[in-house]
């Protein structure tokens, strides 16, 4: 029978809770960069010009369709030939998640602009108002509302999609977890904490957009998936 022993992961539980924390640091750079560039794209989609509707169209297909470690890898290897410059595996990866959480938050934002009666266009443009200012003051805000729940799913899958980035070496919470499992001999014990943290962290996250999603539908508003 095998004998369970939790003392070495206590112990070092510090390399854990750092690798948490660049977990998280990632998770946020990637969100920070990714909410802004998927609206710029979204509203790029959206252009009556193909000339700008076409390009969009192709990039968030891209990287929708291509897998996330083939792009990690890219940025981290590849992308310092083109340009002369070391790329640190932190960088790299949140290049390749910003872009990547750009192309899905674009198709997040395209639905819910959508989804807006197009008849509060027309009345926005009866006030005087630009095209501009239509979306900025009347659509985009009832948008957004709809797009919460949406937008927080896709955190929680950034969040499990950037345990990639232990195959570049940076010290996220898988890798560190790896490098404990390793100095301690007790990938067990190690990797089952690993698990339980990445649960809870999440399961926190789910509840939040379950939340979220109970109070939307009581105030009469659809959510956007």
């Amino acid at each position: 029978m095998y004998q369970w022993d939790f003392t070495p992961v206590l112990v070092n539980s510090g390399m854990l809770a750092a690798g948490l924390g660049n977990t998280l640091k990632l998770t946020v750079t990637a969100l920070a960069f990714g909410v802004p560039l998927g609206l710029g794209l979204a509203l790029l989609r959206l252009a009556r010009w193909r000339i700008l509707s076409l390009p969009a169209g192709i990039v968030v297909e891209f990287f929708r369709t291509t897998p996330p470690m083939v792009q990690l890898f890219w940025f981290f290897f590849a992308l310092p030939i083109l340009i002369q410059v070391e790329m640190t595996p932190f960088v790299a990866a949140a290049l390749t998640f910003s872009i990547q959480s750009a192309a899905f938050f674009a198709e997040v934002f395209r639905a819910g602009i959508v989804s807006i009666d197009s008849g509060q266009s027309d009345a926005a443009r009866a006030l005087g108002m630009t095209g501009a200012q239509s979306m900025r003051r009347i659509i985009l805000p009832q948008a957004v509302k709809r797009m919460i729940p949406a937008f927080m799913e896709r955190s929680i899958e950034l969040m499990k999609t950037t345990t990639l980035v232990a195959t570049v070496a940076y010290a996220d919470l898988l890798f560190q977890a790896n490098e404990l499992a390793q100095k301690t001999f007790r990938p067990l014990e190690v990797f089952t904490v690993t698990a339980l943290i990445y649960f809870a962290v999440i399961y926190l996250v789910s509840l939040v957009v379950h939340r979220i999603e109970r109070r939307l539908a009581v105030s009469g508003e659809t959510t956007v998936h």
